[in-house]
């Protein structure tokens, strides 16, 4: 009870140190992403303008990603796809934005989406990941179109044969008039009550066994 209790503790911390970098990050100005840019650790959460396209043919629909709490979650899909930077053969990988799951289909089946033609403007804010999901065996091969439940760049690179960067970029803003996705993307500081409360929780636990010891 009492590693539970500290592994909750642990969690919280944790989400605490990201709700802090991302409110620092959200107050430095709008990074522009060319090719000679070059991203660390430290700029997780930064904001970002990248000129270019999206490479249409790749698209990648992230499973498992419910919007919304409670009862009144829906569950759904990332839209994942490689961008082109402009003037150079690099790629970022990104997160486009979220589509619900069609009410009554079939697992697998995916909702109808727009892709903007031709260069734009896209703006973003830099991610390490897409957050993971608990995964069973192996997932399909990694294919345009395909319904993963986690994908990194990395694995996207070696699938594609893109030059892509080693991070994510979260769209935050609408591509076109036809983008209907939602980007109401999760806040890394959500849970963080959950935790300390399960923490409390654990060690409720651990001092009740060891009362229920010395007194029996």
């Amino acid at each position: 009870g009492i590693l539970l209790g500290n592994w909750q503790q642990g969690r919280a911390a944790y989400k605490t140190e990201l709700q802090a970098r991302q409110q620092a990050r959200a107050a430095e100005p709008v990074l522009e992403l060319t090719p000679s840019t070059r991203l660390g650790p430290d700029d997780e959460f930064r904001s970002v303008r990248l000129q270019g396209e999206f490479v249409a043919g790749w698209p990648v629909f992230l499973a498992n990603r419910p919007m919304g709490s409670g009862s009144s979650a829906q569950s759904g899909f990332y839209l994942a796809m490689p961008f082109k930077i402009a003037g150079s053969d690099q790629h970022v990988l990104v997160l486009r934005g979220w589509m619900p799951r069609p009410a009554g289909a079939e697992y697998g089946k995916l909702p109808a989406f727009a892709t903007p033609a031709g260069q734009l403007m896209l703006k973003g804010r830099v991610v390490s990941g897409a957050g993971k999901v608990m995964e069973l065996g192996e997932g399909p091969p990694l294919a345009p179109g395909a319904l993963v439940q986690n994908l990194t760049p990395e694995e996207l690179a070696r699938a594609s044969g893109l030059d892509l960067q080693p991070f994510l970029v979260q769209q935050t803003q609408a591509a076109g008039r036809r983008d209907a996705l939602a980007r109401d993307w999760p806040a890394p500081d959500a849970g963080i009550d959950k935790h300390r409360g399960y923490a409390f929780q654990w060690y409720a636990l651990a001092a009740l066994a060891l009362l229920f010891y010395v007194i029996t």
